[in-house]
């Protein structure tokens, strides 16, 4: 099973103080767009991204058809084909994509401890 491109999602309180700690780390802005509240930084092949209110609690995230520089890949397993699956599995989602669609879509989980994985395919 194919996961794509992975990493952590952060609930930010402050974009613009977040940003530059991470900075510091040598991290580097990468995709996203300050004025919506949201960035993607990367240091090597570790990415992370900053949202500043738009969720309450971090997330890991998956990204179906993509590598770590969001470039699609050539070949990958499809988000709706991840969620049966996983579904298949008796593994519980907490969203779903809607059956019969295509292309981009997104569902989420909730891990044994409480935390948070979203699936989020862009292609």
């Amino acid at each position: 099973m194919q996961l794509g491109a992975f990493s952590v999602s952060l609930a930010v309180k402050d974009l613009a103080t977040s940003r530059q700690f991470y900075e510091k780390l040598g991290f580097q802005s990468f995709a996203g767009n300050p004025a919506q509240n949201w960035l993607i930084l990367k240091n090597g092949d570790t990415v992370i991204g900053l949202f500043q209110g738009m969720f309450p609690n971090n997330i890991l995230t998956f990204n179906p058809g993509w590598n770590s520089n969001a470039q699609q890949l050539p070949t990958f397993t499809d988000i709706r084909e991840l969620q049966t699956r996983l579904k298949s599995q008796g593994v519980p989602l907490t969203t779903e994509v809607k059956p019969g669609t295509a292309g981009p879509a997104s569902f989420t989980l909730t891990d044994p401890d409480g935390n948070m994985i979203l699936f989020d395919q862009h292609v």
